[in-house]
């Protein structure tokens, strides 16, 4: 399995993220999935201007390679894209990328969707709003809390 994962202040192009890994899986994969994050401009009702997100090298890079190893466990993934990014972001920025291919449809799509709801719940990142209310630190939410519960309840992590 081919595992690229990149914590960066740079932005990510999709359409070459994308044409990357098409190239890497050429026929042996038979689907390939891929969502983005973008920073939105209001949480909880409240203005945002710009998201912060800060890290701890290293240590953020292992927690999503234990993320990708636990869903190689679940699912036959034949490749794994994770792009996230740090720093100060503007509303409307792409935050994070994650793209897997695999042999079917129904392994890839849930695979990234798990690899996605982990992230959220745990990735080490901390993210801090700001908006006309002054700054905030920003926790994962009960929903993202509730959805990582319902991979547990198969019996797998």
């Amino acid at each position: 399995m081919h595992v690229d994962i990149r914590v960066c202040e740079e932005d990510f192009d999709l359409g070459e993220e994308w044409a990357r890994q098409r190239a890497r899986v050429g026929g042996a994969a038979g689907a390939m999935a891929a969502f983005v994050g973008l920073v939105r401009d209001r949480h909880d009702g409240e203005e945002v201007s710009t998201l912060t997100l800060e890290h701890y090298p290293g240590m953020t890079e292992q927690s999503i390679r234990d993320i990708v190893s636990r869903c190689a466990q679940r699912w036959p993934v034949q490749d794994v894209v994770i792009v996230h990014r740090v720093g100060t972001l503007q509303p409307e920025a792409q935050i994070v990328l994650v793209q897997v291919a695999g042999g079917h449809r129904p392994e890839v799509f849930a695979a990234c969707e798990y690899l996605m709801d982990y992230l959220k719940t745990e990735a080490v990142f901390w993210k801090r709003e700001q908006g006309a209310g002054g700054a905030r630190w920003v926790s994962s939410t009960a929903d993202d809390h509730a959805r990582r519960a319902d991979w547990l309840k198969t019996g797998k992590t």
